[in-house]
C-alpha cells in the first residue's frame, strides 16, 4: 500500500467480496474435494462435469467450488451439496457420469441420489 486511496479502494472491493458471499447463501452449493486424494482419484473430471452441466442447463441458481482435503479420503472423489434449509448431502466415489446424474436428479428434481451417498458406501 502506498497510499490511503488504495487502502480505500482494497476496502471497497472486499466489501464487495462479503455481499457476493452473503447473495450465495440463498443459492446451492456444490462442493468437490480436490486436495491430492482428490485429484490422484479423479476429481478433475467430476468438478469439469458438474461445471459444465450445471452451464448447459443454464442453472444460475447453483455454485460450484473446491475445496482441500473433506478428511474421507477412502471415499474420493468426494462431493458436499447444500441446499439452503437441508441438511448437507455427502456423495462419494463420483465419475464425472454419476455428477451429471447428481444435476438431473438431485439439484434439479430435489431428489437425492442416495446409492451415491455416503451413508449407502458405508453400509456396504
Amino acid at each position: 500500500m502506498k497510499s490511503l486511496a488504495e487502502l480505500a479502494t482494497l476496502r471497497e472491493q472486499m466489501k464487495a467480496s462479503m455481499n457476493m458471499r452473503q447473495e450465495d447463501r440463498d443459492k446451492i452449493r456444490v462442493v468437490v474435494g480436490m486436495a491430492t486424494c482428490g485429484i490422484a482419484a479423479g476429481a478433475r473430471p467430476v468438478l469439469g462435469a458438474f461445471v459444465d452441466e450445471i452451464a448447459k442447463r443454464n442453472l444460475n441458481n447453483i455454485t460450484v467450488t473446491q475445496t482441500g482435503c473433506i478428511g474421507i479420503c477412502k471415499y474420493e472423489p468426494v462431493v458436499e451439496v447444500y441446499v439452503p434449509g437441508q441438511e448437507k448431502v455427502t456423495y462419494v466415489k463420483m465419475t464425472a457420469e454419476k455428477a451429471m446424474r447428481v444435476v438431473a436428479e438431485h439439484l434439479v428434481n430435489n431428489q437425492v441420489v442416495s446409492e451415491l451417498t455416503i451413508g449407502a458406501a458405508q453400509a456396504e
